[in-house]
């Protein structure tokens, strides 16, 4: 199946709402897309990746979300994310469309929003140190690669701003553009992990036979 055949289909749903969370039940979103191509040691099989697995698993079997994890940490960047896309509007003069969901095919992605038709934008709060870090090296955070092209691909559009933020210091923006070689790359471990988690899903469903 070419997901890139498919049309998108952009839920207006709050993210974070019940909705929210039945849109993507069941299906890898590209959060997690680094957790969908992770490999364990020496080739073999990732213990993250066998979890999340299972955890979506659960979902389409109890048709109930799996719990998520959260920290103050996050919780901050969460109130802060307003301030800094305002900034970020302010700075770049483009408008940013707010999103709920993004599904295309089995595999969704929770953009920070939509650019025109073709960009999108991501922040990510970080602590001060790490901010300033990102600033010193001119580099966003590599362990964000698959989220940003994984977002580039479900939602069909050709950048993403990342927007890394912490009060008090200047926010880091840089521009992606499309690695179809990576892109072709994540789409071919969903591929595979949605094959596995059918497998897992229909074994079960025979245990409750």
């Amino acid at each position: 199946m070419n997901m890139q055949l498919m049309k998108p289909e952009i839920l207006d749903v709050e993210q974070g709402s019940p909705e929210w969370f039945e849109a993507r039940l069941g299906i890898p979103t590209a959060s997690k897309f680094s957790t969908v191509m992770a490999r364990g040691k020496q080739g073999g099989e990732s213990l993250t990746r066998r979890k999340y697995m299972l955890q979506l698993a659960g979902e389409r079997l109890t048709k109930q979300p799996m719990e998520s994890y959260k920290n103050d940490h996050m919780d901050r960047g969460t109130e802060q994310e307003p301030a800094a896309l305002a900034q970020y509007e302010f700075d770049t003069e483009l408008t940013v469309e707010r999103v709920g969901f993004i599904r295309c095919g089995r595999t969704g992605c929770s953009p920070d929003g939509l650019i025109g038709k073709d960009g999108m934008v991501e922040f990510k709060s970080a602590l001060a140190d790490i901010l300033i870090d990102i600033h010193l090296r001119k580099r966003y955070p590599p362990e964000h690669a698959a989220q940003c092209q994984g977002n580039l691909w479900v939602a069909q559009r050709k950048w993403i701003d990342i927007v890394v933020f912490c009060p008090g210091l200047p926010s880091y923006v840089e521009r992606i553009t499309r690695d179809e070689v990576y892109i072709n790359d994540i789409a071919g471990a969903v591929g595979t992990f949605n094959r596995e988690l059918d497998d897992v899903v229909k074994f079960m469903e025979d245990v409750s036979r």
